[in-house]
């Protein structure tokens, strides 16, 4: 790798830990390709990555990032995972640690928060945007429905009486 490759590298790490919501660090040391591709198509379901850079290269990329902590974690033979959802990425992660035990998660950063390996769980264990969402709909439409209902209760109440009303008037005439 030429000085111009490596420096297009760090530019391209660089833009992944700006904009990134998280970025996992894990070590891979003795897993297959076939287990890496898995993992990398688990990620892209999520919207996420999964980069090999050399430890350096990515620790120059990490000068004056808000993620800089993570700089530490980059001994060996190490993996970034990354999403710019900022519970995808530690989710996909975690699940697939629990099924691999050559992957093992060191730490990340979420932001400029760095994180440990319970850290990463944590917020595996988070909901993820779109459950978030799902969530806050069902909360503003709650409201919503319950007025209408209350809306639409008097009305057919008020209908039922006044059904009451007519058949009693029917039977007096009768």
């Amino acid at each position: 790798m030429d000085r111009a490759q490596k420096e297009k590298l760090v530019e391209e790490l660089g833009q992944i830990f700006e904009s990134s919501g998280v970025v996992v660090v894990a070590h891979y040391e003795g897993m297959t390709v076939a287990q890496m591709q898995d993992l990398r198509g688990k990620m892209r379901e999520v919207g996420g990555s999964v980069r090999v850079a050399k430890n350096k290269l990515a620790k120059i990329a990490l000068e004056g990032k808000p993620c800089a902590s993570i700089g530490d974690l980059l001994t060996g033979m190490t993996v970034l995972s990354y999403s710019e959802d900022p519970v995808a990425a530690a989710k996909v992660v975690d699940a697939y640690a629990k099924t691999n035990d050559k992957f093992v998660i060191l730490g990340g950063a979420m932001g400029n928060a760095a994180l440990d390996v319970a850290g990463v769980k944590a917020v595996a264990q988070m909901p993820s945007r779109e459950e978030l969402i799902a969530s806050i709909v069902a909360c503003i439409g709650a409201p919503a429905s319950n007025i209408a209902g209350a809306i639409g209760a008097p009305a057919s109440n008020i209908a039922s009486i006044l059904s009451t009303i007519e058949e009693r008037a029917e039977e007096k005439a009768a």
